[in-house]
């Protein structure tokens, strides 16, 4: 049994694991197949999806009943499940005079794939300066840029509003894309991802063959940052897309789905059924997302830990 393999794979703690198992005289596996999860790692997964699952179950089965089954169902879902009123609260949501859903739907998959786009390039281009460049003042730099996680986003609420009006971006697109270009957050992540998936190795191969740095960092870092980098997209997107609070600040005529929920309320009455049908309806596309996409957010989870 080769512990620096175990090593290599699953880090330092793994292989510490295996040295004592084999010094009592146990065997250890090497190969991740040879080991299935037992009934208790189910159990729990079991639990965990039902109460993530749960809420837009629950937001089907309201949009399922009318306001008066609502009203009579205290402590329990008005249907367990779905009926016809189902898809006629969908056929008003579709149809009302209020607002165009579909072009709600244009405005956040536009937002949300410009911001997708452009975190991933900018934040694994940073990740690639501060994870394999060395230059005077880049550990207070990266600190500097970690430290705006901790600083809430509310706080810059109005010197960003001030700013978007001096631009005459209020009630644009603009003002929703452009504040979330790059982030933190992106930063840190890709930084963390390079400094393991980048071998110094092929920097220094491409630099004796005369590579320029951003050749190195587009023909090398970024596919070598693919699994890290898609696994950021999807969190941008879904972070970008389920946005409530700065679209609400920034806009007025102009909605992304979020935006469509309050619409839905009446100005004296609310159609609790109704409402939460566009609830279901703003988070279909990110199961759709999260199904087409969800084993390269495994991967690239994975991946980013394999050396801890």
């Amino acid at each position: 049994m080769n512990t620096a393999y175990i090593e290599n794979t699953a880090g330092k703690g793994a292989a510490r694991y295996a040295r004592k198992r084999t010094a009592r005289g146990k065997s250890v596996a090497t190969q991740p197949s040879a080991r299935r999860p037992g009934w208790l790692t189910y159990a729990i997964l079991a639990v965990v999806f039902v109460i993530s699952v749960f809420p837009l179950y629950a937001a089907a089965m309201y949009g399922s009943s009318t306001t008066t089954e609502i009203a009579r169902s205290v402590g329990t879902l008005p249907t367990w499940l779905p009926t016809v009123t189902l898809l006629e609260n969908f056929g008003q949501v579709f149809s009302t005079e209020q607002f165009s859903i579909w072009l709600a739907f244009g405005n956040s998959l536009l937002v949300a794939t410009t911001v997708s786009a452009s975190t991933v390039f900018f934040a694994t281009l940073a990740g690639f300066t501060f994870s394999k460049l060395r230059f005077r003042g880049r550990q207070v730099l990266y600190v500097a840029v970690i430290g705006t996680m901790v600083i809430p986003a509310q706080i810059g609420t109005i010197p960003m509003f001030v700013m978007m009006n001096e631009f005459g971006w209020i009630d644009s697109l603009l003002a929703l894309a452009v504040p979330g270009l790059i982030g933190a957050f992106g930063v840190f992540w890709m930084t963390q991802y390079l400094q393991e998936a980048l071998p110094f190795e092929l920097i220094e191969a491409a630099r004796v063959d005369g590579a320029s740095m951003f050749r190195i960092f587009w023909s090398i870092a970024l596919p070598a940052a693919r699994p890290g980098a898609a696994t950021l997209a999807l969190f941008t997107f879904i972070g970008s897309w389920n946005s409530f609070f700065w679209p609400s600040v920034v806009m007025r005529s102009q909605l992304t789905m979020p935006l469509v929920i309050p619409q839905l309320r009446g100005a004296f009455t609310s159609d609790t059924g109704l409402v939460m049908s566009g609830v279901f309806l703003v988070a279909a596309p990110l199961l759709i997302v999260l199904a087409i996409a969800g084993k390269q957010l495994v991967a690239g989870v994975m991946e980013g830990a394999v050396k801890g």
